[in-house]
């Protein structure tokens, strides 16, 4: 199978995966390795998607970004909205700001923040997560201790 058919296979999935609860096929979606979180406020900032794709792009940073240390994200505590920003005319983008603690394997808890932006998944499909873990922003891409993600 080519890329291109990959990725449109895989676009279809994604789109028709909302349309299948209401018919009666649901599939329990977990994030991998993680310990069960506690204390979400039932916004979109505990979804276990969100939570899965922050764990791994957490783990490919600190494998791929030199002089970061070798930990994982075990655990997120405490997780809360602090911001919402509707979309609107005169800003499109529907963003969700939100906070929480993570555990890290070496036993140390860490502030993290992210940013959840309706809509602007890979090829606009989909919402994309940004974040910033406390002292883990290496290149200052969030700014002194993750200030745009606050």
């Amino acid at each position: 199978m080519t890329r291109f058919a990959k990725s449109a296979l895989a676009a279809l999935i994604s789109l028709c995966t909302p349309l299948a609860a209401p018919l009666g096929i649901t599939q329990a979606v977990k994030a991998a390795d993680l310990a069960v979180y506690t204390e979400d406020d039932g916004s979109v900032c505990g979804e276990s998607w969100v939570l899965s794709k922050i764990t791994d792009r957490f783990s490919y940073q600190v494998h791929h970004v030199p002089h970061l240390p070798d930990v994982a994200i075990t655990d997120f505590r405490d997780i809360r909205q602090h911001r919402y920003e509707q979309a609107s005319e005169e800003w499109p983008i529907g963003r969700h700001y939100c906070r929480a603690t993570v555990s890290l394997s070496d036993g140390r808890d860490r502030s993290i923040f992210y940013l959840i932006e309706e809509g602007q998944g890979f090829a606009s499909i989909g919402d994309n997560v940004e974040f910033c873990v406390s002292g883990f922003d290496r290149w200052m891409v969030y700014n002194g201790r993750c200030r745009v993600l606050r």
